[in-house]
């Protein structure tokens, strides 16, 4: 156990540093490339992203699927077992990446070309984007088993050293833009489109060198293939309307309010996705665990781990979140200086929609691990099949600003975690009392205290916006930290931090 914990800190180290120069990287290409663009063909490269993103909901609906068939494979130790699992999964990609071109060239380009709001002047140049998104969707759907296989391996710095390389050709991208005389949106999209084949010959190479398995063909097994797909079912069908909730409110955005808004969604959404990066590499390095905690009979280490992955999470997410909450106006036009319309309402409610979220995917990681997904999967999905009509229905006969669309989101995604704890918890033997008190009353606890002292200081006019936000910052982080430290965690988890924090700078010392 120990050696799990030391491997959860170091793989988390490494996730982490990855994150903070992806970040810093991130948030730069984004400024410039809304600068290139111009708002409008900004929005239209989320929109149509979008399009191509819901007919590419297989792809992340079976990603987890993946992880958790081969770290089991991995965990037993057969390299047979293992070898014959890959080739299955192999065998359900490829089918999936032709039915993805099938519904992309057909009801993807019907819904382009007939239903999406975009100037006349600019369908050629969105039609291209379409065609160079739906090849990177089918790139990064094969790319699928072999990053499965990386994680599942906890081969954590692989992962991180090609998500910086290929963080510093998008980079890369912004000053290229800048010399190449064409059509800016559509180079744009061709360019992303060649990092992803960048990206996918990096990932077979690594693989291919490392892991046996990989160079087992694309066979079928019909035994575990029948297996991986009684599960992948239910796993597609709620990935579906989660990817109906997320660019499914992008396309209806578009539908109603244009690209303009569409834009200041994406600028939000890329704020919260630069911040909700930490968050995702802790549950990454330590997703593996729980799932292999289940496949050893260990429910004692599950639950526990279920609970400071949850707890962790969203602990982490909250630091950051209160700063970019408060101080949204400014931050946003420092790094962008032309703010689109409506971004800082979109961010803020996107904050606190993701603060649900942190709790919700630890849930979903340990139902996954028990492979019984029935129930869970019908109720959750019931939740989030109502989003959309909901929308629509508010927008179609209510008229309701553009940022009602993000409330009914945070919403329905309490009452999905709500569902979830329902569902889950008596599925892995964990006590509700167990995890209101262990989770959710902690939690409850440093979100309405520790936000209250940075947001009366906020209200206090200071004619320097530098000397106002250093200040904020300062109050805001202290009184997370003393927040957190008095309320949100026990004893025992005071030390776990501590720990934590002692092994990575161990493992810093030893990098050096």
């Amino acid at each position: 156990m120990e050696e799990s914990n030391k491997r959860i800190a170091k793989n988390t180290l490494i996730l982490y540093t990855r994150t903070i120069l992806m970040m810093g990287i991130g948030l730069y290409t984004s400024r410039i490339i809304l600068r290139i663009l111009g708002v409008t063909d900004f929005g239209i490269y989320n929109a149509v992203g979008g399009v191509v993103a819901m007919l590419g909901f297989i792809s992340s609906s079976l990603g987890n699927s993946t992880s958790r068939f081969m770290t089991i494979a991995i965990g037993r130790g057969d390299q047979t077992y293992t070898n014959r699992t890959f080739g299955n999964i192999k065998v359900i990609y490829y089918v999936l990446c032709v039915i993805i071109v099938l519904l992309a060239e057909t009801i993807g380009l019907w819904f382009l070309l007939y239903k999406m709001t975009i100037p006349a002047e600019r369908m050629n140049a969105a039609f291209w984007v379409f065609q160079f998104s739906i090849l990177s969707a089918v790139l990064g759907l094969v790319s699928v088993p072999y990053i499965s296989t990386i994680i599942a391996h906890e081969r954590m710095s692989a992962f991180a050293y090609t998500s910086l390389f290929d963080t510093f050709l998008k980079l890369l991208i912004c000053f290229l833009l800048q010399v190449i005389p064409y059509d800016k949106l559509e180079t744009y999209a061709f360019l992303f489109f060649m990092v992803e084949v960048i990206d996918r010959i990096i990932y077979a190479l690594y693989c291919n060198r490392n892991f046996e398995e990989v160079h087992t063909r694309a066979r079928v097994d019909r035994i575990q293939l029948r297996e991986m797909l009684s599960m992948s079912v239910y796993t597609l069908m709620g990935n579906l309307f989660w990817i109906l909730n997320t660019q499914g409110v992008n396309l209806l955005l578009n539908v109603f309010f244009g690209p303009v808004v569409n834009a200041a969604r994406g600028i939000a959404i890329q704020v919260q996705g630069a911040m909700g990066q930490f968050v995702a590499n802790f549950q990454t390095a330590i997703n593996p665990q729980i799932t292999k905690s289940y496949a050893d009979g260990d429910s004692t280490r599950m639950h526990r781990l279920l609970q400071l992955n949850s707890k962790f999470s969203f602990l982490l997410m909250f630091v950051m979140s209160v700063i970019v909450f408060i101080e949204a106006p400014v931050i946003l036009k420092w790094w962008l200086k032309l703010v689109p319309d409506n971004t800082i309402i979109y961010l803020r409610i996107i904050l606190l929609y993701s603060l649900l979220g942190t709790l919700t995917n630890p849930l979903w990681v340990s139902v996954l691990a028990t492979g019984n997904l029935r129930r869970y999967q019908v109720f959750d999905s019931i939740v989030q099949a109502s989003v959309l009509p909901v929308a629509y229905i508010f927008f179609k006969y209510f008229c309701v600003p553009s940022y009602w669309i993000f409330f009914i989101l945070l919403l329905f995604k309490l009452i999905e975690f709500i569902v979830r704890v329902i569902v889950v918890l008596p599925l892995i033997n964990h006590h509700y009392l167990d995890y209101i008190r262990e989770v959710i009353k902690p939690l409850f606890l440093v979100f309405f205290t520790a936000p209250l002292l940075p947001f009366i200081l906020s209200c206090i006019g200071l004619q320097s916006e530098i000397l106002k936000f250093i200040l904020l910052f300062i109050i805001s982080i202290s009184s997370c930290i003393l927040s957190i430290w008095l309320l949100g965690l026990k004893k025992n988890e005071k030390r776990i931090l501590v720990e934590v924090v002692k092994a990575r700078i161990s493992v810093l010392k030893f990098n050096k």
